[in-house]
């Protein structure tokens, strides 16, 4: 499908959606002060905060600040990416979707990749069939049973059993017209060493089916019933495949992504049936990595989310250092980490088996955070009883605590640490601060730094706001602003729209709702969709003096800021160089003079 085949699509659908019927389909909406209202569907509140504005075609929650269009909407109430969303409202809209033309090896390889899922849904029903129904299954059903595992959770995540017969999948895929080799292929079938012919990879196991995102079988994993079998490894996975890649997957997040979004955190366990057993019991935000280590790709998974991820490895010394590994890779995404200590070395099947549901969620309350968490780790290892032994464990507790930007937070860790290790407060702050000044110089030269919206004065944000507004409705003015105020004037995210409203502009297109979404970050494009709705109704006249006061209002600003920064300069030469002070003092009155003169007008 052509680019502009696909805008005319978009487009087509986005001209005959009302994104008040949309949202009513999920959210019981009230009419109040000509917009609608409703409890967030994507956070847990009691008041509506919730808000759709049908003439501007977006939605925004003041509570949770997600906001957009109507497929974003989609999107994230179904799970989907943006562009599923467009095809589904075409499709509840009868709108017929473009059909790409695709290169026969295109072509090929699509017809391929759907044989290839065909041959895992099969085998999935197959070994879930032969756990529910047969005589042979009875030995996994008896083990499921032991381990708590209810009827309904084996249907929910279509649990299965592999037999202990060598070729049982292979003989009854390939009589319906699959091949050895596309089994293979899927790595449900491994070919012999010493004879011809091929046998079932998965034997004497229970089987668990490993979704992508969608709910599409991708790959297995198997846990052998036979605990005197040393042969063979406890838990099998399918190997990498063109369907299934480790680092890119995370099991039960298929299941579980309603429920993370709800509770706005993800539990994240390292065993399949870590898993299904807290999900069976009502811990529905759970996923499990696949016997690999916490990847960047797997948090991005869960971000999509949440921002809240708490780990619950094993409590044993692997499990620990399988957490503190996964740790940095977290931090770096921005998501707050927290993590549960299991008591007893118990891993959490069996803890919740023991405890059930009640300690489990107590556990999560007390979860501690990410620095608590290293902090008590290397202190439960360190030898602090020598000075030598003290300045160790802190080196080693500094790279995490390093990051704390808030003062009161980092004041408190640094007598936290201080204590711990019986430290003076002061050595503990220098080595803080010259680690600290350690890591800043390795790093790239510095980028100016841009305001947090939070930082900003509330004229000046409103100002702001105001202008993004005014520039969003007219790209003419938007190189006058550019010209006349500089970029930290502006938050992060004010700068970022506007710079993309400017690159729009000079490729002579203007940047619009749908496109909004493809080209800013999620943020971005939340707090564009509330500064619209913010918008009063007011006459142009009335817009063109509204834009005139926040102009006046940046320009300021910015004035004050350099009236003040030469007056510092002034006083440097007050006693050392008066002709340098006269000037400095006379530039000042001049910026002065101007500022009054816009207070006047």
């Amino acid at each position: 499908m052509r680019s502009t085949e696909l805008d005319e699509f978009v487009e087509r659908v986005s001209e005959r959606t009302d994104i008040y019927s949309v949202v009513s389909r999920y959210v019981q909406l009230t009419q109040k002060s000509g917009r609608f209202w409703g409890r967030c569907p994507f956070h847990n509140e009691k008041t509506a905060s919730f808000s759709v504005s049908p003439d501007k075609g977006l939605f925004y929650c003041f509570g949770c600040q997600t906001g957009g269009n109507v497929f974003k909407f989609l999107s994230l109430i179904e799970n989907i990416t943006y562009f599923e969303a467009v095809k589904l409202q075409a499709q509840r809209l009868g709108i017929e979707l473009p059909q790409k033309k695709y290169s026969p090896e295109e072509e090929r390889r699509r017809r391929e990749e759907k044989s290839l899922s065909k041959i895992n849904e099969l085998a999935q029903d197959f070994y879930h069939e032969c756990l529910i129904k047969t005589a042979r299954g009875e030995v996994g059903r008896k083990y499921l049973s032991a381990r708590g595992i209810t009827a309904e959770t084996i249907e929910t995540f279509k649990l299965g059993y592999a037999s202990d017969d060598w070729e049982n999948l292979l003989t009854n895929l390939t009589r319906r017209g699959f091949s050895p080799q596309q089994l293979e292929q899927v790595g449900l079938i491994v070919r012999r060493k010493n004879s011809p012919g091929f046998y079932d990879r998965f034997r004497g196991r229970i089987m668990i089916p490993i979704n992508d995102i969608f709910g599409h079988t991708v790959g297995f994993g198997g846990r052998i019933l036979k605990t005197e079998d040393e042969m063979n490894p406890k838990y099998l996975n399918t190997p990498e495949t063109v369907l299934f890649n480790k680092r890119n997957l995370l099991f039960g997040l298929d299941k579980s992504n309603r429920a993370i979004s709800t509770a706005g955190a993800a539990i994240v366990v390292e065993g399949y049936m870590d898993a299904i057993s807290l999900f069976g019991a009502g811990i529905k935000n759970v996923v499990a990595t696949l016997g690999t280590a916490f990847t960047p790709e797997h948090a991005k998974l869960i971000l999509k989310y949440a921002r809240k991820i708490i780990f619950c490895y094993d409590s044993d010394e692997a499990g620990q250092k399988a957490t503190l590994r996964a740790l940095p890779i977290v931090q770096a995404t921005g998501a707050n980490v927290f993590i549960i200590k299991i008591p007893d070395g118990k891993d959490p099947d069996e803890f919740i088996r023991k405890h059930g549901r009640a300690a489990f969620e107590e556990l999560i309350k007390n979860a501690a955070s990410l620095i608590d968490y290293h902090m008590n780790y290397v202190l439960a290892r360190a030898d602090i009883s020598t000075t030598d032994g003290k300045l160790a464990a802190l080196r080693e507790i500094l790279p995490v605590v390093a990051n704390v930007k808030n003062l009161v937070t980092h004041n408190e860790y640094k007598k936290k640490i201080a204590a711990a290790l019986t430290l003076d407060e002061k050595l503990t702050d220098d080595e803080w601060k010259k680690f600290s000044t350690r890591t800043v110089e390795k790093k790239s030269p510095a980028v100016k730094r841009v305001k947090l919206r939070e930082e900003q004065e509330p004229t000046i944000r409103e100002a702001c706001e105001t202008i993004l507004r005014l520039t969003w409705h007219d790209d003419e003015i938007i190189d006058y602003i550019c010209e006349i105020f500089p970029q930290e004037i502006f938050t992060e995210i004010q700068w970022e729209i506007l710079s993309r409203l400017k690159e729009c502009k000079e490729q002579g297109r203007r940047l619009d709702q749908i496109s909004s979404e493809k080209e800013l970050s999620a943020e971005a494009n939340s707090e564009l969709s509330r500064i619209l709705m913010d918008a009063p109704n007011n006459p142009y006249t009335d817009e063109i003096n509204t834009f005139n006061d926040a102009v006046a209002i940046l320009k300021r600003a910015v004035l004050k800021k350099k009236y003040k920064a030469i007056r510092e300069q002034a006083e440097k030469y007050i006693s050392s160089d008066y002709e340098t002070y006269k000037k400095k003092l006379e530039e000042s009155l001049k910026i002065k003079r101007e500022i009054d003169s816009l207070k006047r007008n």
